[in-house]
């Protein structure tokens, strides 16, 4: 057989042999030309009700027969109109506004340039960004700058623009605030980026929503724009329909992609204060928000999101989550007294624990093979080197979980 063309997402082709073909999908499975997979990671995090779930597969139908792609600089639509009106309902309070993009990493590359336009249009000279160690918040320039350096973006380093790093908020984050607190008091801090209750990428590492609080207060105490990055923790991953709910804060801009269409075609929206709009308003032309990409808005996608924002709108996912949180806790209870394994830890749906192991880290080898080990066993999974962790969709059965988790147990350490 002809060798695929493909070059596939953090792939390395020269260690991994060719991939399962997926053919259809429903619920948490995903059926491929070798069998049957149940979809642990969501499908890298962005399936939440299910894969194929029939309102928003039915509402991207519905929408094609009306619309595609038309351009939304100078003309507007009914889906992204209404998806608007229903994201502002359901994010935190004090969003206003809603700037559509079409991934995480734009959206996140959208906050940045909102923050220091910001700064700019109302005359002040704050440019530095703060952010935690560790974190992630995507593959393009912006993004990579504001994430952890490290062997996945060194070639690119050269192109990174300097922040100001601050320590992952251990033990209550203490130490992490204090140096927040210093930094912010100099006066010309623009930003804080972080990922809220959960560094996703960077090994599943949690902290408390305290710590959110604690950040919220600084900000407020020195006029520091507060960015969440609520790419992967929102649409309830963390047990609330925001990570940001935890601690009853809101951000002044938040980031939301993955979930958003319930996983089913790509969208990004970044949402905003009422106050970062009104700095970009005016009459003088060279203060608009200059960002765009062809896709914005795409209405296919737009409806599926507005599908989906329905579905949270209507109530009744909070008994789901619950459900899948006690599913997991039981199940990483019982792996926790495993010596192959430490450190287990859950924040609502997600679940993680670090398999013992020599070379930890991001290009651990276990992580490899038990990813082989799993796809053998029926189940998709793909550790963060030797963190495993399960996301699944919000529908997964009590018997997949076990066939999940039990695929992580029978791992030959």
């Amino acid at each position: 057989m002809t060798p695929s063309p493909v070059w596939r997402p953090f792939t390395q082709h020269a260690t991994e042999a060719e991939p399962p073909v997926a053919r259809r999908t429903h619920g948490a499975v995903i059926e491929t030309d070798r069998g049957p997979l149940i979809d642990a990671i969501s499908s890298w995090w962005v399936i939440t009700h299910g894969h194929s779930h029939p309102p928003i597969m039915a509402a991207i139908r519905e929408a094609s027969e009306r619309l595609d792609q038309v351009i939304f600089a100078g003309l507007t639509h009914e889906p992204a109109e209404s998806l608007a009106r229903e994201l502002v309902a359901l994010a935190p309070r004090g969003l206003t506004r809603v700037f559509y993009s079409d991934s995480g990493s734009t959206s996140v590359e959208v906050a940045l340039k909102m923050a220091l336009g910001f700064w700019r249009n109302t005359g002040r000279a704050r440019h530095r960004i703060a952010v935690i160690e560790g974190g992630y918040h995507g593959d393009t320039i912006g993004t990579m700058s504001v994430g952890e350096r490290g062997v996945f973006n060194v070639a690119y380093e050269p192109l990174m623009f300097a922040v100001d790093r601050l320590p992952f908020p251990a033990e209550g984050g203490t130490e992490m605030l204090s140096a927040f607190e210093a930094l912010a008091a100099g006066g010309d801090m623009a930003a804080i980026i972080l990922e809220p209750l959960i560094l996703g990428s960077g090994g599943m590492r949690m902290y408390g929503p305290q710590v959110l609080e604690g950040i919220r207060r600084i900000c407020d105490r020195h006029g520091v724009l507060m960015i969440a990055d609520e790419v992967m923790t929102g649409w309830g991953r963390t047990g609330e329909m925001w990570a940001c709910d935890h601690a009853g804060i809101a951000p002044d801009i938040l980031c939301t992609s993955k979930g958003l269409t319930g996983g089913a075609i790509p969208l990004a929206a970044t949402l905003a204060t009422e106050e970062i709009f009104q700095a970009h308003w005016s009459e003088d032309r060279s203060r608009t928000f200059f960002h765009s990409s062809s896709y914005t808005a795409n209405p296919l996608a737009c409806a599926a999101g507005l599908a989906n924002a329905r579905i949270w709108a209507a109530g009744g996912m909070q008994a789901r989550l619950k459900a899948v949180a006690a599913m997991q806790s039981e199940r990483l209870a019982a792996l926790a007294r495993d010596d192959r394994f430490a450190d287990a830890r859950q924040t609502g749906t997600i679940a993680a624990i670090d398999l013992k192991v020599e070379a930890a880290g991001y290009l651990a080898a276990v992580g490899q093979r038990l990813r082989a080990h799993a796809l053998e066993r029926g189940v998709l999974l793909r550790p963060l080197g030797n963190t495993v962790y399960v996301m699944p969709p919000y529908c997964i059965t009590g018997d997949q979980m076990d066939r999940v988790w039990g695929a992580i147990s029978g791992f030959p350490a």
